[in-house]
């Protein structure tokens, strides 16, 4: 390196507020949701994070039935916990679990403080993202645990942004 290039700094990712969390959910809306769409959808999360070797557990719920699941390498039976946790947060709140922390934090609080759920059945920690279908509502949620909170909720968003594309029309 030389004296004239910059200094390399550490850039911490950007955290998306409440109105970008908002929109996502607004725009990440399915027309149906079936078996075979939990099925696809569960699949191209494992291969995203296949390709980045994350070790990860992926859960697709719907009306109470678990449709999909996968334990990648490096997952461990703490990541369903954490699965259950957060999947409760969006069945409870119709909001991902990222959006329900982070409204929480906004309005100077905490989740674990503030909501009087129990933390050992419910956690608003980033990686689970309601299934929407228009004109129905929330049917299911998308889960997935072992990163930290923002990267499980940006790789739900990243997979439902993909499956959703209008090409898949």
């Amino acid at each position: 390196m030389t004296g004239s290039e910059p200094t390399p700094r550490f850039r911490p990712e950007l955290t998306p507020g409440i109105e970008e969390l908002e929109a996502q959910e607004r725009r990440l809306v399915f027309r149906r949701f079936t078996h075979d769409d939990a099925w696809a959808l569960g699949s191209l999360l494992v291969r995203l994070a296949g390709e980045r070797q994350a070790p990860v557990a992926i859960d697709i719920h719907r009306a109470g039935q678990q449709l999909f699941h996968a334990a990648l390498p490096g997952s461990t039976p703490d990541n369903d916990a954490w699965i259950r946790r957060k999947r409760r947060v969006v069945e409870r709140y119709c909001a991902s679990s990222y959006l329900v922390g982070t409204r929480f934090r906004a309005k100077g609080g905490s989740f674990e403080e503030s909501s009087r759920l129990d933390p050992d059945s419910y956690a608003a920690h980033g990686g689970s993202f309601p299934i929407r279908v228009a004109d129905v509502g929330v049917v299911g949620a998308v889960t997935v645990s072992g990163l930290p909170q923002l990267q499980d909720h940006r790789l739900v968003v990243e997979a439902l942004e993909r499956f959703l594309a209008p090409e898949r029309d």
